[in-house]
C-alpha cells in the first residue's frame, strides 16, 4: 500500500489549482482548477461529492472562491469579472453578477472574494478585489437572482503620495435602503489637489491582497499592494492611511527593484475575548505539563522529534490550536478578558515574513527557515484563536509558526516560533488551510494536486482523487509522495536556525551575472 501510495503522481486536477476552500460545516473541501472544473471533496475520505463543468460558461476562467459564514453558499467569481454564487450542499447555482458590457476582457479579473456579514436576512453581501486593484461590495437580494455592485472602495492611491499618510473620509450622499457593514464613503481632498498623470510608480501601488475585520470596536479593510504598501480603511474613524512604506522601516538597496517588496498576502491576527480566556486557562498547568522557560504557549509539542510525538500520540492542544472546553475549576477566570488590539502579518516576495501594529510599527521581520535561501511567501492562514500561522511559497514548502504568546503584549519577538517546515510540492503552493478539528493541513499547488499532512510532525497522509480513502485517525509509516524528497525540518531552538538569517543582505547565486562571465577554458 505505501509502494502504491508513492509511486502515483499525485493528481486532484488536470490542470493547475487556482482556488482551495475548507468548509468546516459540512467537513468538505472545495477545489477549482484553471481549466474551471469545481469539485467538492469530504475530508474524512477523500472521495468525490459532486463537480460542476465550466461554472461561468464555456472557457471562462475561475479565479476566485469564498464560503459564506454559515457554509450553506458559496460565491465564485471569473477571469471576465462575473460573480455566481451556488448553494454548497446541491451545487445549484442560485445568483450571478453578469459581465458589464463596456468591461475589457481581463479588466475585472477577480482575485479575491470574501463573504461579509449580513446585516439583514436573505441577502448575501461580498467583498471582492479586482486584478487592477478595485475593491467593491457586491449585494444578492432573496427576491433577484441577480446580483449588484452597489459601491466601489475610491482609488486613494493618487491622494497617498508626495508623504501624505491619511486621507478623511465622509459617507457618501446617495441614498441607502438597506445597512452594510463598510458604509459607502467619499475622499474629502483639498480642492486644488492636482492628480498626478502617468506616473510609473502608480502601477506599483496597485492593490495586490486584501483582508477584513469585522469585530466589535474595529471594521477594518487591510490592503497590500505590488511595492510592499499598506493601506488601512478604517471605518470606525473614517479615514485610510498608509500605514507602512518600505523606505521607511529599512535601509533598501537602491539597486533592489521594489517588487521585493510586493505583498503577496496579507492577514489580520485578532484574538477574541473568549479566545484569550481559553488561552488563560491553558496557562493553567503543572511543572510537569508545561516547561516555565518556553512559557504557557510553547510546550512541548514544539520541541519533540517526530518519533517522539508519533509515540506518545499527545500533542499541546496550544501548537495545533485546538479549542477546549471552559474549565469550571477556576471561576476566577469566569470574566472575560480585554482583547488586544490586532496585528497585521504580510508575505512578501522577497520570502520574509513581516508583523505589524496598525500603526505601522514593526513588530517582527522574518526570514522562515528552509533548506533553501529566501523563497517568495504566496499565502498565509491561522486558527480560529490566531495560536499558529501557516505560509506556502512559491517552491512548495510550509512554515508552522506559533505566534500564541507572540500576540500578548508587548509582542515579545522571541516568543514568535517557527516549529516546523516541510516540502509538500515540488511546485508553487497557492493556498494553505489549517483544520482544527482534524489537526491536519490542506495544501494546494500549481501542480495541479490538493494535498493532507499530519499538522503535528508534517506527514503525509495523502491526495484528494487518490483510489484509497483517507485514514487520518490511524498512526502509519512515513512516506513522502514521489514528487518530494525532503524530510520534514523540526525546529528544535530557534537560536540555531532563525536568528542566523538576520542578515541585511543575504548571499543569493545571480545565475545570470554568472552565465555572463567569459570562462575560458584552456
Amino acid at each position: 500500500r505505501m509502494i502504491q501510495d508513492t509511486k502515483q503522481v499525485p493528481h486532484t486536477h488536470e490542470r493547475e489549482i487556482n482556488v482551495m476552500l475548507y468548509n468546516k460545516y459540512f467537513h468538505q473541501v472545495l477545489t477549482i482548477c484553471s481549466e474551471s472544473i469545481i469539485r467538492v471533496w469530504e475530508l474524512e475520505t477523500g472521495l468525490q461529492v459532486y463537480q460542476i463543468l465550466e461554472p461561468h460558461g464555456f472557457n471562462t476562467e475561475v479565479t476566485s472562491a469564498a464560503v459564506d459564514e454559515s457554509g450553506f453558499l458559496f460565491a465564485t467569481g471569473a477571469y471576465n469579472g462575473t460573480v455566481r454564487i451556488w448553494d454548497f450542499g446541491s451545487g445549484q447555482e442560485m445568483k450571478v453578477l453578469p459581465e458589464g458590457k463596456d468591461w475589457k476582457e481581463d479588466e475585472h479579473c477577480l482575485r479575491r472574494l470574501i463573504f461579509l456579514k449580513a446585516q439583514e436576512k436573505h441577502q448575501q453581501l461580498v467583498l471582492a478585489l479586482e486584478r487592477n486593484g478595485t475593491i467593491k461590495m457586491i449585494q444578492g437580494k432573496e427576491d433577484d437572482i441577480y446580483l449588484m455592485v452597489i459601491w466601489e472602495l475610491p482609488d486613494v492611491v493618487p491622494f497617498l503620495q508626495d508623504g501624505k499618510h491619511a486621507v478623511h473620509l465622509r459617507m457618501s450622499t446617495r441614498d441607502r435602503n438597506m445597512a452594510i457593514p463598510f458604509p459607502d464613503v467619499e475622499l474629502i481632498v483639498e480642492r486644488n489637489f492636482s492628480q498626478p498623470t502617468d506616473n510609473p510608480t502608480m502601477d506599483l501601488l496597485r492593490v495586490n491582497c486584501i483582508d477584513l475585520l469585522q469585530v466589535e470596536g474595529y471594521n477594518l479593510i487591510a490592503a497590500g499592494t505590488l511595492n510592499g504598501v499598506i493601506i488601512l480603511w478604517n471605518f470606525v474613524t473614517s479615514t485610510v492611511k498608509k500605514v507602512y512604506r518600505p523606505e521607511d522601516c529599512f535601509t533598501v538597496n537602491p539597486d533592489l527593484h521594489p517588487k521585493h517588496f510586493k505583498i503577496n498576502d496579507i492577514l489580520f491576527l485578532f484574538r477574541t475575548p473568549e479566545c484569550a480566556r481559553r488561552s488563560s486557562q491553558d496557562s493553567i498547568c503543572s511543572s510537569s505539563q508545561c516547561e516555565s522557560s518556553k512559557g504557557p504557549q510553547s510546550s512541548k509539542g514544539s520541541k519533540q522529534s517526530i518519533h517522539d510525538s508519533e509515540v506518545k500520540g499527545e500533542q499541546t492542544d496550544v501548537m495545533v490550536g485546538k479549542q477546549q472546553p471552559m474549565d469550571k475549576k477556576h471561576p476566577g477566570i469566569a470574566n472575560l478578558p480585554e482583547a488586544q488590539p490586532p496585528i497585521l502579518v504580510t508575505a512578501h516576495e522577497d520570502g520574509h515574513l513581516r508583523l505589524w501594529t496598525l500603526e505601522g510599527r514593526l513588530l517582527k521581520d522574518m526570514l522562515p527557515f528552509t533548506k533553501h535561501s529566501a523563497i517568495s511567501l504566496t499565502s498565509l492562514y491561522t486558527d480560529s484563536c490566531t495560536r499558529i500561522l501557516l505560509a506556502g511559497n512559491v517552491e512548495g514548502h510550509v512554515i508552522l509558526c506559533n505566534i500564541s504568546s507572540f500576540l500578548d503584549p508587548p509582542h515579545d519577538e522571541k516568543k514568535f516560533k517557527q516549529l516546523l517546515s516541510w516540502r509538500a510540492h515540488s511546485l508553487e503552493i497557492i493556498q494553505v488551510i489549517y483544520v482544527e478539528e482534524k489537526q491536519v493541513v490542506l495544501t494546494a499547488s500549481i501542480d495541479g494536486s490538493v494535498r493532507l499532512w499530519h499538522a503535528l510532525n508534517g506527514h503525509y497522509c495523502g491526495y484528494f482523487g487518490q483510489r484509497r480513502l483517507f485514514e487520518l485517525s490511524q498512526t502509519r509509516d512515513f512516506i513522502l509522495p514521489c514528487d518530494v524528497t525532503e524530510y520534514p525540518i523540526e525546529i528544535k531552538e530557534e537560536s540555531k536556525f532563525t536568528e542566523k538569517q538576520k542578515y541585511e543582505y543575504p548571499l543569493i547565486f545571480d545565475r545570470e551575472k554568472f552565465e555572463d562571465i567569459p570562462w575560458k577554458v584552456s
